[in-house]
């Protein structure tokens, strides 16, 4: 049950005719169906017929039409292939929701639901599609909560569940209580989240404190060695080398020094072998130009030569023998090497380690929290969800006692004059929904105790509450189409006729179509369909048919609905089956729908039925003039 966040205004057509209704039905080759078109109407639409004459196969073809769930079987014996679908007029607030799908209205601003099904090697494939595009299954739920609500009586039964008379009342009190529930839900939720942390803090706080002295220790170690350079064991072995052979290094540099820019042994450096080839060439260049290139490249080696003269001179002044740090080194080379052994293999990797130490010391001291921090965190939690459920308690009871009068109103006129209804709203523990206990509790006798709704009520009771229910919610609702299948049942006299009543006047603001056995039902519809099974023959083997025993189809001028049988014809050639259809028709005058009223009430056309159903259509007249 679908509740707008806030009342929608009644839209009406000029014409009287709701915006909000289901327009036309077309069934092929489902179940018992061959083809049928049916158109509906404003107002109350009601089917009869006998009992499996088929009026819930065309509730089951719309369901499926609106993404209802389907097997193998609801394509006709014979067929390979099944259709159904279902024209709506729609309002405004849905027509911009279909926008918002990408699914663009039709020029006449309705809204076509057809589903296609097939069988497909020995596999029964189906697709949907809204105004021809494409959708998915949640898509076509979404937009089914938007167009119809279907009822029946073994609804009753559900009505007994404490579940789900908490969530109709949640939905009764409206955009307010169930936003209000959703901040519940979500309290709730961050509350189970601290518990669980808590508990879990609680649980392993030996093992927690016996691994967290553990990581302690090697954070403790780690800490010290002062990792921080993946790479810093191999700059210390480089280091320690340069300065364990410090005076080799002097030795060296000094007879680098000297072949390069200064020898003192007389022989010619480097440096003075190119200045003098840099003077030849350019005695040379002066008679030849090409030399000039190979002049530049004497120059810039001459020129790299003494840079590299006095880098390595200035590197050997530098040199100096450096026990202590060379003993420092060594001592952290040792260190590092220990930490690599416990905690690598490699430097890199026992930084990594310590970095992983600290996040799990990190989660097991709760991110910085202790115990006593994770309780009161708890509690605050405790707290919010205790206020935000006392809201909404203050939210349902407000709402309980709105519902209680108004469904005392809608029943009183279905022939419970002394009824009670009453809406228990109990205290119990706290969940997603809240902490009340909610219960339905009724008496439809005087002077009987209020008792819990599963306990007291018939089947007869069971279907007026579910009805004057549907009554109190069809004043939230956007208009729409509401569908009662057999709602009616296990009652009659008096309460069928103040059942009569009470649909006719849902169908003020709702289409209202309705299946039902009752005559008195029956005789407030404004528009009357009767349905029936037949015997056709049809091509043996195939889908077409040729109708043996087809009903005469009458109409008026007037009439906005009609039933289109389409009826090929089959040459005589062919062989012949009998085959089961169902069939309807428009009882659009008055003298076919009293014979069907009085069909419904005596079973047969005698002539004290008809004289009944007669005064059955009078008196229905009057109270719609009413």
């Amino acid at each position: 049950m679908q509740v707008s966040s806030e009342l929608q205004a009644f839209c009406l057509f000029p014409q009287g005719e709701f915006c909000f209704m289901l327009l036309s039905l077309r069934i092929e080759n489902f179940a018992l169906i061959d083809q049928l078109e049916l158109e509906f109407g404003a107002g109350l639409n009601v089917m009869t017929g006998e009992t499996g004459a088929g009026k819930s196969i065309i509730l089951d073809a719309l369901d499926v039409a609106l993404g209802g769930k389907i097997s193998s079987r609801v394509i006709r014996a014979g067929a390979e292939r099944a259709v159904v679908e279902a024209t709506f007029r729609v309002d405004a607030a849905v027509a911009a929701w279909l926008s918002e799908q990408e699914i663009d209205p039709l020029d006449d601003g309705s809204v076509v639901c057809c589903r296609e099904m097939a069988i497909a090697q020995s596999s029964l494939r189906s697709r949907s599609r809204v105004n021809g595009v494409l959708v998915n299954r949640q898509l076509m739920d979404r937009l089914r909560d938007r167009l119809v609500e279907i009822t029946a009586q073994g609804q009753t039964v559900q009505l007994t569940a404490s579940a789900l008379q908490r969530e109709l009342l949640d939905l009764y009190g409206g955009a307010t209580l169930l936003k209000q529930r959703n901040i519940v839900d979500s309290a709730y939720t961050t509350c189970q989240e601290a518990s669980q942390v808590l508990e879990q803090r609680r649980h392993s706080e030996q093992q927690r404190l016996q691994r967290l002295d553990l990581l302690e220790y090697q954070a403790k170690e780690l800490d010290a060695a002062n990792l921080t350079e993946p790479d810093e064991l191999e700059q210390l072995e480089q280091e320690r080398q340069r300065l364990s052979h410090v005076v080799e290094l002097q030795q060296l540099s000094y007879e680098v020094y000297q072949a390069l820019y200064q020898n003192d042994v007389g022989e010619a450096a480097c440096a003075d072998l190119l200045g003098k080839a840099e003077a030849t060439l350019s005695d040379m260049v002066s008679y030849d130009a090409q030399l000039q290139p190979v002049l530049e490249i004497v120059s810039v080696a001459l020129a790299q030569v003494v840079e590299a003269g006095r880098q390595i001179n200035a590197y050997g002044d530098g040199l100096e023998t450096d026990p202590h740090r060379l003993s420092e080194v060594e001592e952290r080379i040792r260190a590092l090497k220990q930490i690599c052994r416990k905690y690598g293999p490699t430097l890199a990797e026992a930084i990594a380690h310590y970095r992983r130490l600290q996040a799990e010391r990190e989660e097991l001291t709760g991110g910085g929290q202790s115990l006593e921090e994770l309780e009161k965190n708890y509690q605050a939690c405790q707290e919010t969800l205790t206020e935000a459920g006392a809201k909404l308690t203050h939210l349902r009871r407000h709402a309980a006692e709105d519902l209680e009068k108004r469904l005392v109103g809608e029943l009183k006129p279905l022939a419970m004059e002394k009824v009670q209804f009453k809406v228990a709203i109990a205290p119990t523990s706290p969940t997603a929904t809240g902490a009340d206990a909610i219960a339905f509790y009724f008496s439809p006798n005087q002077g009987e105790a209020l008792q819990p709704l599963a306990a007291i009520a018939s089947g007869g009771e069971m279907s007026r509450f579910l009805l004057a229910l549907k009554a109190c919610f069809s004043q939230l609702e956007a208009a729409g189409t509401l569908i009662f299948d057999e709602i009616d049942a296990g009652v009659s006299g008096r309460v069928a006729q103040a059942i009569a009543e009470k649909l006719h006047q849902l169908s003020h603001r709702h289409q209202v179509l309705c299946v039902t056995h009752q005559p008195l039902v029956a005789a407030m519809a404004d528009y009357h369909f009767r349905v029936d099974k037949q015997v056709i023959e049809e091509p043996n083997g195939k889908g077409e048919k040729n109708v043996s025993h087809q009903e005469s189809e009458s109409s008026t001028q007037n009439s906005k609905l009609k039933i289109q049988n389409s009826i090929p014809d089959v040459t005589p050639a062919e062989s012949l089956r009998e085959r089961t259809v169902v069939r309807v028709s428009m009882l659009d005058n008055h003298l076919t729908r009293r014979e069907e009223l009085a069909q419904l009430a005596g079973g047969k056309s005698a002539q004290e039925a008809m004289a009944f159903a007669e005064s059955l259509l009078t008196q229905a007249a009057n109270r719609r003039q009413n």
